[in-house]
């Protein structure tokens, strides 16, 4: 079993950055894929950034040259640096972790799910 608990949502401007993070704790298998998907209401929950064991990663089109995943093996946290906030990114962010492939892939596939955290984005 995985436990994720995200933090470091919050509002902030167009133009503006935030980071979250992932506590993660339990069993966290060598071979998993970690990453950040977000869900407004009314539409399915999509993948925006993972990361391999290897450390290679994948980003949507979407937010390509502005948000940056890593992870810090070592205290088992994950993060998401997000800048050039747009309104179109407010959004709730789900920390995620898999085994199988890197996104693009259906949030069914996705074996452990964090609680959420809201980020908002105003114009």
């Amino acid at each position: 079993q995985v436990h994720l608990v995200e933090s470091g949502g919050g509002s902030v401007q167009a133009g503006g950055s935030l980071r979250l993070s992932c506590a993660a704790s339990g069993y966290t298998y060598s071979s998993f894929y970690w990453g950040w998907f977000r869900q407004v209401p009314g539409k399915e929950r999509e993948g925006v950034a993972s990361i391999e064991s290897d450390g290679v990663t994948s980003y949507a089109d979407s937010v390509k040259g502005r948000f940056t995943i890593s992870r810090d093996k070592f205290a088992n946290t994950l993060y998401l640096q997000m800048n050039g906030l747009k309104p179109e990114d407010t959004a709730m962010y789900y920390c995620a972790a898999w085994v199988g492939r890197p996104i693009p892939l259906p949030p069914k596939f996705v074996g452990y799910w964090g609680q959420g955290t809201q980020v908002t984005v105003s114009s």
